[in-house]
């Protein structure tokens, strides 16, 4: 037996196109990447998320000497919302990223640890969680994580 699995992506060419709420969020992760710790890599991560109460939080990566030390900016920004926020359920994220400041032509998705990370925390809410992906030339945005992570790991599979 073989099996299909296909994701749907919206696609945008610019921000002005976007929805209020989703470009609000992408302004937020394009501005907090300015501020990303990223000396060794030169590759500086913004992500910004919106609360189920409308409040918006960001993130950033922060690189250490130690590798893999650091964090992902979409990790530090969910740890964040949960550790202080954690009746308040994340519905969407928000990620940029740049280049020796030139932000990518085409949206980055989130790392592997990320996506298990979303995975989690739609698991914990219950709820999906609207992936917004910034790229200078488009923006793809994806409705719950399963689109970018379809055979995850999750907490039924620790059961026998």
């Amino acid at each position: 037996m073989k099996k299909r699995i296909e994701i749907e992506i919206e696609e945008y060419l610019s921000l002005d196109k976007l929805a209020k709420e989703d470009r609000e969020l992408v302004e937020m992760a394009i501005k907090t990447s300015t501020d990303a710790y990223a000396p060794y890599s030169g590759f500086m991560v913004g992500a910004a998320v919106r609360l189920s109460s409308g409040r918006i939080l960001s993130g950033n990566n922060r690189e250490n000497a130690a590798f893999p030390s650091g964090s992902c900016a979409e990790d530090t920004v969910i740890s964040y919302a949960g550790a202080n926020y954690p009746d308040d359920p994340i519905i969407s994220i928000a990620i940029a990223a740049k280049s020796n400041d030139v932000f990518t032509s085409s949206p980055v998705s989130p790392c592997g640890n990320c996506r298990q990370i979303m995975a989690e925390e739609e698991d914990r809410s219950g709820q999906k969680i609207r992936i917004i992906l910034y790229g200078r030339e488009k923006i793809e945005i994806i409705e719950g994580i399963s689109g970018l992570l379809p055979l995850r790991f999750s907490k039924d599979k620790l059961m026998a």
